[in-house]
């Protein structure tokens, strides 16, 4: 009996849960098309999101290319295939790796410190007191959040791919010999637009996830300095494993409309 009403009550939280973040969702994102548009905030909101990422996002790529070179150099040579190194590395890098691991690197960085910031003005009653003054703490903290993850993902994506490619093509001609120019060749020839859009276009859904899931558990924050320590944790978990979901479907989404 106890367990039938453990599975109730886990029922009822999920859907409580699934409804909160639909609801936050709704808010913050049409909240980008009403006035007043804080643009100061938005901008501060992109250089936490991109500026303070980009180094930790290259330099994992970076390393990431080099070894699916040296893991696809390893693979391949058993066909006597290796040649086509650069083709592999480059469309995994671009259709799948560049866009998760770049996601999950921000998630991590951005989506703790966002539920810390807004978990922090929890506990302390600072959002009471903006709702008290009649300002609204969608449109002033959620609002620019989503804005920027979904203008910074994409672009951070970007030099994730141009970087791990690179890493790629450095081991390629060090371990193969590789020419330079064969490689590059290989990768124009295997990498398609298509790749290139579906590729950065999951990255916009991700930047929303990290906002939200970010802006949810910081708002539900209770028990002062341990609740902020636990809403922080619970919001990396819970950021990683939705955007490894949420990859798959829309993989899907994208393999149906090209």
């Amino acid at each position: 009996m106890s367990f039938l009403l453990l599975i109730d009550t886990t029922i009822k939280q999920f859907l409580l849960l699934v409804g909160q973040v639909t609801l936050l969702t709704m808010k913050g994102f049409f909240g980008i098309f009403l006035p007043p548009w804080n643009l100061k905030l938005i901008f501060r909101e992109i250089d936490t999101f991109g500026a303070g990422s980009v180094l930790l996002v290259n330099i994992i790529s970076l390393f990431t290319g080099m070894v699916m070179a040296l893991q696809t150099i390893y693979g391949l040579s058993m066909y006597g295939a290796e040649m086509y190194v650069g083709s592999v590395v480059s469309l995994s890098i671009v259709r799948e790796l560049g866009p998760v691991l770049t996601s999950i690197m921000v998630g991590a960085r951005v989506g703790s410190g966002i539920a810390a910031e807004i978990g922090s003005m929890q506990v302390t009653e600072q959002i009471d007191a903006m709702r008290a003054l009649g300002a609204s703490p969608i449109k002033k903290l959620v609002t620019p959040k989503i804005l920027a993850g979904m203008i910074t993902l994409p672009l951070l994506t970007v030099t994730s791919d141009i970087v791990g490619i690179f890493g790629g093509m450095v081991i390629a001609i060090f371990e193969l010999d590789i020419d330079r120019n064969f490689y590059i060749n290989s990768i124009i020839t295997t990498v398609t637009i298509t790749d290139i859009v579906s590729g950065i276009g999951k990255t916009v859904f991700f930047g929303l996830i990290i906002a939200v899931f970010g802006c949810y558990f910081g708002l539900k924050t209770s028990g002062g300095t341990t609740g902020v320590g636990r809403s922080t944790t619970v919001s990396v978990v819970v950021i990683s494993i939705m955007i490894l979901i949420s990859d798959f479907f829309l993989t899907k989404l994208f393999f149906l409309l090209f």
